[in-house]
C-alpha cells in the first residue's frame, strides 16, 4: 500500500539501496554475458531461475500464488510483456550495440516517461518537487549523453532499442499501478517472470539452439549474477517499491542506478571516468532527495 504519494516510504529505503547496488553493477555483467551467450539463451536462463525462486519464496513464506479475476490476469499478462518480454529482448540486442555504460544511461530516461505516462493515465499531478526531481535528473543523463551524442549517432539502432525498452518498462509500472493486483509482491514477481518470459524461453529454442556453446569464466559469473542477484533480489526489490509509493516517486528514486552502472562499467570493463560523470553523479544525488526527503510540515 502507498504510504506517502510524494516521498518515498522509510520501508523502501533499504530496498532502494539493494536495487540500486544489484541493478547498476548488473550493467558491465550483462555486457559480459551477451558477448559470449545470445541474447534469448541469456534472458531466457535468467528468467527460467529467477520465476522459480520467486515462487519457491513466497510458498515457503505461506503466500497466495494464484491470481483471482479475469482482470487481475490481464493486467499481469499485459505489464509482463512489457516489463519483461520488450524490456529483455530490446535492452539485450541493444546492449550488444553500444557499451554498457552508455546503455545504462538512456535505459533510465525511465523516470521521465513514467513521469510523463503518469499525468494522464494514473492522474498524477506534477507537483513542484516531482517537478525538479524530472528536470535535476534529466540534467544529469543529459550530461552524461552530451559527450556521447558522436557515438551514438554512429549506432542509432542500438540507442533506439534501448530507449524503447526505457518506454516499454514505464507503460509497464504505470499499467500496475493503474490496475493494482492483490497477490503479494513475491508472487506478483514470479507470475511478471514467468508470463514474460514465456516469449523469451520460445524464441531462445526456436532461434539460438545451434549457437551455443560452453562460456568463460566470467561470462558464467555474469550469468549467474543475473540470475540470482539482477532477476530474483532486484526483481522483487523493484515490484516492492512500487507496491509502497507512486510511480512517479519509484521510478525518481531509481536515479542513482544508472550513475552506479556507470562508474561500475569503468571498474569492470576499463572505462575512464571524466568530469562528466561526477557531475551528473551531483544532478542525480539531488534529484533523488526531492523524493527521500520529505517536505516541510506547514
Amino acid at each position: 500500500m502507498t504510504t506517502d504519494r510524494h516521498t518515498l516510504p522509510r520501508s523502501t529505503w533499504a530496498l532502494l539501496a539493494v536495487l540500486t547496488l544489484g541493478w547498476g553493477f548488473n550493467w558491465p555483467m550483462m555486457k559480459l554475458a551477451v558477448s559470449e551467450v545470445p541474447v534469448l539463451t541469456f534472458r531466457a536462463l535468467c528468467i527460467v531461475v529467477g520465476t522459480g525462486g520467486m515462487f519457491l519464496i513466497a510458498r515457503v513464506g505461506g503466500q497466495a500464488i494464484m491470481p483471482t479475476g479475469r482482470r487481475q490476469w490481464l493486467t499481469m499478462i499485459v505489464s509482463s510483456l512489457l516489463n519483461v518480454t520488450a524490456w529483455n529482448v530490446l535492452i539485450g540486442y541493444g546492449v550488444l550495440l553500444l557499451p554498457a555504460g552508455r546503455s545504462v544511461i538512456l535505459a533510465y530516461t525511465m523516470p521521465l516517461w513514467i513521469s510523463l505516462l503518469s499525468v494522464p493515465l494514473l492522474h498524477e499531478p506534477l507537483t513542484p518537487r516531482r517537478m525538479l526531481g524530472v528536470a535535476l535528473g534529466t540534467a544529469g543523463m543529459l550530461l552524461l549523453i552530451g559527450g556521447e551524442l558522436a557515438a551514438l549517432k554512429a549506432a542509432p539502432t542500438g540507442a533506439l532499442l534501448v530507449i524503447g525498452a526505457a518506454v516499454s518498462w514505464a507503460l509497464g509500472t504505470v499499467l500496475i499501478k493503474r490496475y493494482p493486483t492483490e497477490l503479494p509482491t513475491t508472487s506478483f514477481s514470479g507470475w511478471q517472470l514467468l508470463l514474460g518470459g514465456i516469449p523469451l524461453v520460445i524464441g531462445a529454442f526456436v532461434f539460438e539452439t545451434g549457437k551455443l556453446h560452453i562460456p568463460s569464466l566470467q561470462a558464467s559469473i555474469a550469468v549467474l549474477y543475473n540470475m540470482f542477484i539482477a532477476f530474483i533480489l532486484c526483481y522483487w526489490a523493484w515490484f516492492k517499491i512500487v507496491s509502497r509509493a507512486s510511480a512517479v516517486v519509484s521510478a525518481l528514486g531509481t536515479l542513482l542506478i544508472p550513475v552506479v552502472g556507470v562508474f561500475s562499467s569503468i571498474l569492470v570493463l576499463g572505462e575512464r571516468p571524466s568530469w562528466n560523470e561526477f557531475a551528473a553523479l551531483a544532478l542525480v544525488l539531488a534529484a533523488i532527495a526531492t523524493v527521500i526527503i520529505p517536505p516541510r510540515a506547514r
